[in-house]
């Protein structure tokens, strides 16, 4: 029963944040469905490479292909970015406090401290990757408060730095769990098994990309409004 509560609540967590920003999102009906279209894809590709074992390769002494399945939308987004003033444009126009709304959903990393605690999951990785969740998470209501009162930049800042290191140091040790010459960490299949399996292999493929290029764009909008402020400022005193 608590395992599918896990899938249904990971499920859910998936389609409303990219809900969430399709609705957000400062452009036309069309591009919103697009976008949909495109995050839809991706999560159903990542899926059925879980579904087929793919994601198991390291089992035969392969290095595991989920490392290119995290990757894949991080590059496309960098590129995108770097090439598109239109893209950039509109993930710039997207409400801040919204970006920094959606990580609340990151409490659910209890689930993965809970992976821990039963022993599906060896090594420090549930714990940092679950622990760091929670914590980024529950922090994020209080620094749309701040922003919202127009606090300094450096608050959100430290706050978006952490959570977006605890999203690397939870790739690092995951590689650092899994079978291959990366391995640290939990010896065997008991070890990180559950990570490359569904529903919990969506996580490291779908969620931990979303929230990078979240704090990506978090972390340029923050800079867009501190220069901003500046020049401001600078203009006042002349």
């Amino acid at each position: 029963m608590l395992d599918q509560i896990r899938t249904v609540t990971l499920i859910a967590a998936i389609v409303f944040n990219f809900g969430a920003i399709a609705t957000a999102i400062p452009a036309s009906r069309a591009t919103r469905l697009a976008f949909l279209a495109v995050v839809g894809l991706w999560t159903g590709f990542a899926f059925v490479m879980a579904q087929s074992g793919a994601l198991l390769g390291a089992i035969a002494g392969q290095i595991p292909p989920i490392g290119i399945v995290v990757a894949v939308p991080l590059l496309v987004a960098a590129l995108a970015a770097a090439l598109s003033p239109a893209f950039r444009r509109t993930v710039l126009a997207l409400p801040t406090e919204l970006l920094i709304g959606l990580n609340t959903i990151r409490v659910l990393g209890v689930f993965m401290v809970m992976l821990g605690v039963e022993g599906r999951v060896a090594g420090p990785f549930p714990y940092s990757a679950g622990w760091g969740d929670i914590i980024t998470g529950v922090l994020a209501v209080p620094i749309i408060i701040a922003l919202s009162r127009g606090s300094s930049r450096l608050v959100p800042l430290a706050w978006n730095a952490f959570g977006t290191l605890d999203l690397v140091l939870a790739l690092a040790l995951g590689m650092m769990s899994a079978p291959g010459p990366l391995q640290i960490f939990g010896a065997g299949l008991a070890g990180p098994f559950a990570m490359l399996t569904l529903p919990w292999s969506l996580i490291p493929t779908v969620l931990v990309p979303f929230y990078l290029i979240l704090h990506g764009i978090i972390y340029a909008q923050l800079r867009q409004k501190r220069a901003v402020g500046s020049a401001a400022i600078g203009l006042a005193h002349r």
